[in-house]
């Protein structure tokens, strides 16, 4: 079902045709203009995969291979995406990275417990960060990994955190190249170089602009805070 949807600031033109992207792209559906980036169906790439890996659906396919696609074209917009949660807090977006399973979700989850209506969720899985002269903005995206917690909505970026696991909650600021290491580990690397060079650029600018912090936490109203103290630059809530 080719139709048009506003993403990132962005007019785009994708070609869905399964139930999981069909309905989480209904909030980003726009009568924009002209597409800046255009998604056909991967239809090729979509049955190879089931072929060579049969526990994935055409659905599953669909949203991973998209979701490549429009990352990639994003570089040339300005943005890249981050595997990480996105939680905004009173106008200011945070983000809380870690490799699948580690927390990540769990932890901005207790943002939302803590803060309560001052707190929603962007994107659970893979915002997109947009570079601008202005500064970072964070975007929802229907590509939102497992869940469908995501919203169509740009949001100022205040800091990453790149979470594990502890049984007491730490929280320090990153060196530029620990930040920058963090940042790459944790987002889509294209095989083009030229892409990857974009994406270098953006990484660059970004440690630059704000904060990388790394934070050991557990399962507690206390890490919430214990991140918000230090990325906010606030001593209350």
């Amino acid at each position: 079902m080719i139709r048009r949807f506003a993403i990132c600031g962005l007019a785009v033109q994708c070609d869905f045709r399964h139930r999981t992207m069909i309905s989480r792209s209904e909030k980003y559906l726009s009568d924009c203009g002209a597409p800046d980036i255009v998604i056909p169906y991967p239809e090729q790439r979509i049955q190879s995969l089931c072929r060579s890996q049969p526990h994935i659906t055409p659905d599953s396919a669909e949203n991973m291979l998209t979701a490549e696609m429009f990352y990639t074209a994003l570089l040339e917009h300005g943005g890249f995406m981050l595997h990480s949660s996105a939680v905004a807090v009173d106008g200011k977006a945070y983000l809380f990275s870690a490799p699948s399973g580690t927390g990540k979700s769990t932890h901005t989850a207790l943002w939302q417990e803590v803060f309560s209506e001052r707190a929603f969720i962007i994107n659970d899985d893979k915002p997109a960060l947009m570079l601008s002269d202005s500064g970072i903005t964070v975007y929802g995206t229907p590509w939102s990994g497992k869940s469908d917690l995501s919203e169509n909505i740009g949001v100022p970026l205040q800091g990453i955190c790149i979470l594990e696991r502890a049984a007491e909650n730490h929280i320090h600021r990153l060196s530029d190249g620990d930040a920058a290491f963090g940042i790459l580990d944790q987002t889509l690397r294209p095989k083009q170089e030229h892409s990857m060079s974009l994406l270098l650029d953006y990484i660059d600018r970004l440690i630059t602009a704000v904060p990388v912090w790394r934070m050991g936490c557990n399962i507690s109203h206390d890490a919430a805070l214990t991140a918000y103290r230090a990325m906010s630059e606030k001593s209350y809530y």
